[in-house]
């Protein structure tokens, strides 16, 4: 289940028969991206339980959360790296190339993050298949694959990146009109998008 409200949203997913996983994310109130919110378990807490209960949660959500034993809760800041860096930017160079995060970090609104390190996995492996299995001492042709696989890799990370990160805008706004355009007309564009994302075929090794 998800919930949206002014400028947040809130998540709750079974995990098994006593354990719930749920998370809040939330737009700072002050320009520098900071938040006067006690980072304390128990404050973060109640802190989660106004938000809900601003939007009118149902009772059991609002109790999945109350009875959570808040061992620890993790706060950090949301980050993401510009598309436009990222398609202009240096992926590879000579035999060193970036993969996962230190490719295309993205906010967490396509549920997609874990899954595209994987596609980079098996697109990575497969350039350096490719290129070892021809001719040379080794030294050019890793650099040649590792060029082709940022090629492969730039378009497809920018796409979900850009994807995701307006998803969550639009989710998350706190703008009236944004927010009955997504609750009246948009939410089937969006759940389209967001099953769309995922279906990507890498290729195989």
């Amino acid at each position: 289940m998800q919930f949206s409200g002014n400028g947040f949203r809130a998540g709750l997913v079974p995990c098994g028969d006593t354990d719930v996983y749920w998370f809040l994310t939330w737009s700072p109130s002050c320009p520098d991206g900071t938040e006067d919110v006690d980072p304390s378990p128990a404050e973060m807490k109640q802190f989660v339980l106004a938000k809900l209960r601003s939007i009118k949660a149902p009772a059991e959500v609002l109790e999945a959360v109350e009875r959570s034993e808040m061992n620890d809760v993790l706060v950090a800041p949301l980050r993401y790296r510009p598309p436009l860096s990222l398609l202009f930017g240096s992926i590879s160079k000579g035999n060193v190339c970036v993969a996962g995060d230190a490719l295309h970090p993205t906010t967490p609104d396509l549920a997609q993050g874990a899954c595209i390190a994987l596609e980079d996995a098996v697109v990575l492996a497969r350039c350096l298949g490719d290129a070892m299995a021809g001719d040379g001492d080794g030294t050019e042709t890793v650099e040649e694959a590792l060029r082709r696989y940022a090629g492969i890799r730039r378009w497809r990370s920018a796409q979900v990146i850009a994807a995701s990160y307006m998803v969550g805008r639009v989710q998350q706004s706190e703008h009236a009109v944004v927010r009955f355009a997504r609750d009246r007309v948009l939410s089937g564009v969006l759940a389209k998008g967001l099953l769309m994302m995922p279906d990507y075929d890498c290729g195989t090794l």
